[in-house]
């Protein structure tokens, strides 16, 4: 199939803009509650309607009164934290443009995007933020104005507008249409300098509803209940600003957590305990691979391993129900799985928060068999696909029929088409308006609606997208075989003890890899042996290491023909990491400069 396109379930927006919403709500019913907010106790608080409608309130009058105007862009620097919302929401309310910038930036990523979007004020988050931005302050001469989040910056903005009518802000936001500018977000930069996608209000608000619409029931534990989730994807990356978005239009109670590392999140899940989470297959993957070692540790190895075959089995079997190829699991198999849903499946959804029934997934490709353990382990998840251009997810598997190893069906109201080289075109109301001050890369992305998005896919029968790699990232060997790297280097990764896998054979004589550790998944595997942890230099020779290693590159190399198969590879010792300017903000790997810094290590695998 060529192109697919589900009807829509939302009509675009025809007036108004973002912070509408948090208005109406407070007028309908102000004590209903919207989010939740962690005092200064660590203890979770709820802010209603009417609160969060005031405190909105109360910063835009104070944006106002230090000289933001409509159509200003304002950058915002910072981790996932309830501010984040609070100025995206008052920044809204007067016709501002968020800027959203990683709180990881560099002091040159910092200075082009303000530069480039000619942001006139910034909000960071702390000290060293405030410090990165001053070392190219001088060259931001828009730049007016700089509030820290942790120095006050939201008490000093409610004292400086205390003094006007509520009437300048509701002016202000009346004047906001769907068409008008929400937020200027620059890509991850990872062939290249970022550029500004231009997002409205009336792409958010379209997305966000029609989401709300088609997977409100993804949304519960079980029908009835109240909605909650926890918010620990970066806000300054579209997929998290859609989920806030989506999240107060429809009245879905959520938290803020800074860390994506286990041991702030976990414990944060547990204590807020979401019905449901957005998140990508990174996080999934710590869960399942934590779940594996405590199991391990607890010499029950076997049975876990069992468990995840008879989840995977279960799944399967409801999955080819589902499609009409199957009558559904089997006696036995109920049996088998409600004896591990017990022993193993109930802790893991515990380790989530217990009251966990759905999740949906993007940002990069999940495993299917990941996908299937979830699912028969009682977290169904929703793989979607999408990107910065297209204000988040354009294809997800719908509620009732799941696919697992795709990315779903078009959002209903997008279409996606496969061109004649297998490049995935979309075109729906969620669609971007273009770069900012960058015509020519917006001719080259856009063509007469239509966003080419540099990914290739196809359809099956049935509309469901599979992405099979990117147009930029195929390898090309001497010999002319073409080589997409991404299905090969996800089931390297699918091997516990690998963190990273990079395949390289570009204009050479046949494919090879670049492996990195799992520094946990190594430690717990040197214990179980009773192995003493070597310096890394020794430990990436370890013969009993590279054996596992190697048992993974064969796995993968079943996946594709002789040509296109890793003929060798080398274990770092370090893995890719954002700070060596190895990996995007958002984990995707930044290939060139990979290259470029194992220049060396590559030219070694080609002499041997």
């Amino acid at each position: 199939m060529r192109e697919f396109t589900n009807p829509p379930v939302e009509l675009p927006p025809p007036v108004g803009g973002l912070a509408d919403v948090v208005f109406e709500h407070a007028h309908t019913d102000p004590g209903a509650v919207a989010l939740g907010r962690k005092d200064d106790a660590g203890r979770w608080r709820d802010v209603t309607s009417g609160e969060f409608r005031d405190e909105v309130l109360a910063l835009a009058k104070g944006l106002l009164a230090r000289g933001v105007r409509f159509g200003d862009r304002v950058a915002i620097m910072s981790r996932t934290r309830y501010e984040w919302t609070l100025f995206d929401f008052a920044l809204w309310s007067i016709g501002a443009q968020v800027v959203p910038v990683y709180p990881t930036s560099s002091a040159e990523q910092c200075f082009w995007m303000l530069y480039d979007a000619e942001v006139t004020a910034a909000v960071v988050e702390h000290e060293d933020h405030a410090m990165t931005i001053a070392t190219v302050i001088d060259r931001l001469p828009r730049l007016r104005e700089l509030w820290q989040l942790d120095s006050g910056a939201v008490r000093e903005l409610y004292d400086a507008g205390a003094h006007l009518d509520d009437e300048v802000v509701h002016r202000h936001r009346r004047a906001v249409t769907p068409d008008s500018v929400a937020t200027v977000i620059y890509t991850s930069g990872t062939t290249g300098r970022p550029k500004g996608c231009v997002i409205s209000h009336g792409n958010f608000m379209w997305e966000a509803d029609t989401v709300i619409e088609r997977w409100e029931p993804v949304f519960h534990s079980r029908r009835g209940d109240e909605a909650a989730t926890l918010l620990f994807l970066p806000l300054a990356h579209v997929f998290g600003r859609m989920v806030e978005v989506a999240a107060i239009r429809g009245r879905v109670r959520f938290g803020h957590q800074p860390q994506l590392n286990a041991a702030a999140l976990l414990p944060d899940l547990a204590a807020f305990r979401p019905t449901f989470i957005l998140a990508v297959p990174y996080i999934f993957e710590k869960v399942f691979a934590a779940a594996r070692r405590k199991a391990e540790k607890e010499g029950r190895a076997g049975p876990f391993e069992k468990a995840v075959d008879v989840a995977v089995k279960y799944a399967e079997a409801l999955e080819a129900r589902a499609w009409g190829i199957g009558p559904g699991p089997s006696a036995a198999l109920r049996l088998q799985h409600q004896l591990f849903d017990k022993l193993v499946y109930a802790k893991v959804r515990a380790a989530m928060g217990g009251r966990i029934r759905n999740a949906m997934s993007g940002g990069s490709a999940m495993d299917r068999r990941l996908g299937l353990f979830f699912a028969g382990a009682g977290v169904q998840i929703y793989e979607g696909y999408g990107l910065t251009e297209s204000t988040a997810a354009a294809t997800a598997n719908p509620p009732d029929r799941t696919r697992y190893g795709s990315v779903g069906q078009p959002v209903p109201g997008v279409t996606v088409h496969i061109a004649d080289d297998g490049e995935i075109w979309l075109r729906g109301p969620n669609v971007f308006q273009g770069y900012l001050n960058n015509p020519k890369a917006t001719d080259e992305t856009l063509h007469d609606g239509w966003l080419a998005t540099g990914d290739l896919g196809f359809l099956d029968e049935d509309g469901y997208l599979t992405i099979t790699g990117r147009k930029k990232e195929i390898l090309v060997t001497s010999g002319g075989k073409s080589v997409s790297p991404g299905p090969l280097e996800e089931r390297v990764r699918d091997h516990p003890l690998v963190g990273q896998c990079v395949l390289v054979g570009n204009d050479r004589p046949f494919v090879a890899a670049l492996v990195t550790l799992d520094q946990e998944a190594v430690d717990h595997w040197l214990q179980m042996r009773a192995k003493p942890r070597p310096p890394d230099t020794e430990l990436v020779r370890d013969p009993d290491l590279e054996m596992e290693v190697r048992r993974a590159v064969v796995a993968a190399n079943t996946l594709v023909s002789q040509a296109e198969q890793i003929r060798t590879f080398r274990i770092l010792t370090q893995p890719f990491t954002e700070e060596h300017g190895l990996l995007t903000p958002s984990l995707k790997l930044k290939r060139k400069a990979i290259e470029k810094a194992f220049a060396d290590v590559v030219e070694a695998l080609y002499r041997t």
